[in-house]
């Protein structure tokens, strides 16, 4: 093993062992690279990546801490690496945001409140029904964000928030080129929106499934 994954390794059990907690300060580089029998120059590649999937934080000319581990700053590295993804990945995007979403659109029928219902009911009015296909793209994210929030449950949420950047150029595409594509997605829009006011968890699972589908489908046609 590299010295800094070993570096790495050490840190991290220091973490997962609850030594270190959120919000915590690590010890001064000396004492701690003494600590874990790491070389100083070791120790400091090693916070250096930790930092960059924001596990920890070093602020200058204070010292170096354990973020709040909250899933929604870890997984913001997940959103950097998919920007990496190649056109020809879409499809598989698609695929996993077919089995997580409609999963969070069925739990937030559970639990999403009243006031959340109306804010999306709204959402659709404003949009009105003949939007230019970059409003209904940017309508559609903040649709499914504002359903996965409901769900209750912040790593679904933060994992689809990273998911959907790879298939937005897909969909505008798909609105661009496929004639019934923005009626159709406003009229699936609306059916969910109407599942979730029923308390309809699998109706709601169902519609979520059939929107997400019908773009991987669409895709797959043209590829």
């Amino acid at each position: 093993m590299a010295v800094t994954d070993e570096a790495i390794e050490k840190i991290k059990g220091m973490i997962v062992s609850g030594a270190l907690g959120p919000g915590d300060r690590l010890p001064k580089e000396s004492e701690l690279a003494s600590e874990l029998g790491l070389s100083r120059n070791s120790l400091r590649e090693a916070v250096r990546a930790l930092s960059l999937i924001r596990i920890l934080d070093v602020r200058q000319g204070d010292g170096t801490y354990v973020t709040s581990l909250d899933p929604q700053l870890l997984l913001e590295a997940l959103s950097f690496v998919v920007d990496f993804h190649r056109d020809d990945t879409v499809l598989e995007f698609l695929a996993v945001r077919r089995i997580l979403e409609p999963a969070a659109t069925a739990m937030a029928a559970l639990r999403i409140e009243e006031g959340r219902l109306d804010a999306l009911d709204a959402q659709l009015d404003a949009l009105g029904d003949a939007p230019s296909v970059e409003e209904l793209v940017a309508c559609d994210l903040e649709f499914h964000r504002g359903i996965v929030q409901a769900s209750g449950n912040s790593v679904l949420c933060s994992l689809l928030d990273g998911l959907s950047g790879p298939t937005t150029r897909a969909r505008v595409w798909r609105g661009l080129t496929q004639e019934d594509a923005v009626s159709r997605t406003l009229h699936e829009h609306r059916a969910i929106l109407a599942a979730l006011r029923d308390r309809d968890a699998e109706a709601a699972r169902s519609w979520a499934t059939v929107h997400v589908a019908s773009v991987e489908q669409w895709l797959r046609s043209t590829l």
